[in-house]
């Protein structure tokens, strides 16, 4: 007989709570950091503009797609039920591996990471120079133990319950959409020097060597135009990573559908409004960085801070801690978002045999506990390694990848289930779904071509989990 006394998922999230989590998971450090690598990696203008919209493009070309999916699927799990669905267990459980060691894990700590490197602004003593212990092989930093004790924490006010996650979600989203938004508006209106009529003159043309500096450390841009082929492909594959990190974690509302109320429709409308808000904010403020500033600080900001540079000369000298705050309370909400809902993907990958099984029992506030330690416990190990931009390599080679194969199940189900409900149906299907497709195998080839270290190690730790899949299943 069943344990009708179990805890079970409470359908408690509306539109603008899924929206909210769509919005608030996607904003965190990246905005405000990596369009200065883009811009190192490819050179002028138009085409930092350009990586831009193409990677929002896809992203919400790739939100309207999953609409079909989440309506078809509405569980708690999302992108490993739909792999799953469409391929065999053995792939959703690839998925579900990835996710756990690699993709949400290392981007709770890229975020956490950044959240520490910010709150430095404010009290230097939680800063990267503070090294508390010094192994040799190993030094841990005053930011990397509080990008833990943040994870810690958030991880804790998850387990109480969603409705706690759900309030510290939606607060912070809407004011750090508030936020970025009035750091847009008064970056166009305040800035007394416009650079952007000097910015454009760079146009299309990319520049080779666009890391060389006179004594004075003015930018050479000598090499305009010499990047071209398949090099400038290269160079704007690299760049991608930065923006598709910056983008990514959209799909987080699809693992939380069983908390949603109305899901067949909800989610897939929360995936297109929010994908198309977070767009619109990400190219506009990169519209204002060139404003605001000459590329060469654009390409060259302090330690990467771009924002800073941006809004000290929107604001002055007090643009460090206006900024510093919007950064904070923009890498709390996304971490807050991320933490919510990955644990529901090993909940549900334990209820099918395929993960500990504690992760799949909810506790008696109705989330999955155990799971959410779990998830905590991974993410603190890569806090420690530290390394942002090397984190941003291997998450996006590895996050496309799922995102290509996800999107094919499409066509994969059109086929297998013909008749299934299907509440959503893909935006225009089959053409935008098959661009997706192409463009994404062109960047993760090209990533492997031109970053093959962490694009490397991001599929090997996809591949390791082939014999893990065959161990789980023997033990079942």
């Amino acid at each position: 007989m069943a344990d009708h006394s179990s805890p079970e998922f409470k359908p408690t999230l509306g539109l603008l709570d899924a929206t909210m989590i769509v919005a608030g998971s996607m904003i965190g450090s990246g905005i405000f950091i990596v369009s200065a690598d883009i811009t190192r990696n490819v050179g002028s203008a138009g085409w930092l503009l350009f990586v831009w919209l193409i990677t929002g493009f896809m992203t919400i070309t790739a939100a309207v797609s999953y609409g079909e999916l989440s309506g078809m699927f509405p569980k708690a799990g999302g992108q490993y039920v739909y792999l799953r669905e469409a391929y065999n267990p053995l792939m959703g459980f690839l998925y579900g591996w990835s996710f756990f060691a690699v993709i949400q894990t290392a981007t709770i700590a890229a975020v956490g990471v950044a959240f520490a490197r910010f709150t430095a602004y404010l009290f230097p003593m939680v800063g990267e120079s503070n090294i508390l212990l010094d192994l040799g092989w190993l030094q841990i930093s005053a930011a990397q133990v509080t990008s833990i004790l943040v994870v810690f924490l958030l991880t804790w006010v998850n387990t109480r319950g969603v409705e706690a996650g759900k309030a510290i979600q939606t607060t912070f989203t809407v004011s750090k959409l508030l936020a970025l938004f009035g750091l847009m508006l008064f970056g166009f209106i305040l800035v007394k020097d416009s650079h952007w009529a000097a910015n454009w003159k760079t146009g299309m043309m990319s520049v080779q060597d666009l890391g060389t500096t006179d004594a004075a450390g003015k930018l050479l841009p000598k090499g305009w135009g010499e990047i071209s082929g398949f090099a400038l492909m290269g160079a704007i594959a690299a760049a991608m990573t930065g923006s598709i990190f910056s983008s990514d974690a959209w799909n987080n509302v699809t693992f939380i559908a069983g908390e949603i109320r109305n899901p067949r429709r909800n989610i897939g409308l929360s995936l297109f409004l929010g994908t198309l808000m977070v767009t619109f904010l990400y190219v506009t403020t990169n519209l204002m960085y060139l404003h605001a500033l000459p590329l060469q600080d654009i390409a060259f900001p302090p330690s990467d801070r771009l924002a800073t540079t941006a809004a000290t000369a929107v604001f002055g000298n007090s643009g460090t801690v206006i900024i510093a705050i919007l950064i904070m309370v923009a890498t709390f909400g996304c971490i807050n978002g991320l933490v919510l809902a990955g644990a529901r993907v090993y909940y549900t990958m334990a209820k099918d045999g395929l993960f500990f099984a504690p992760a799949g029992r909810l506790n008696k506030h109705s989330v999955p506990q155990w799971a959410l330690w779990a998830q905590f416990a991974v993410a603190s190990l890569l806090c420690l390694s530290g390394g942002y931009g090397n984190l941003l390599d291997m998450i996006s080679f590895v996050v496309v990848i799922f995102y290509v194969l996800t999107i094919l199940g499409i066509f994969i189900l059109r086929r297998k289930m013909p008749d299934a409900e299907r509440p959503y149906r893909a935006f225009g299907y089959p053409v935008l779904p098959a661009v997706y497709i192409l463009m994404g195998t062109a960047f993760c080839v090209l990533l492997l071509i031109f970053k093959t270290t962490y694009a490397a190690w991001g599929l090997g730790i996809t591949l390791a989990g082939i014999p893990l899949f065959y161990l789980a299943r023997s033990r079942q």
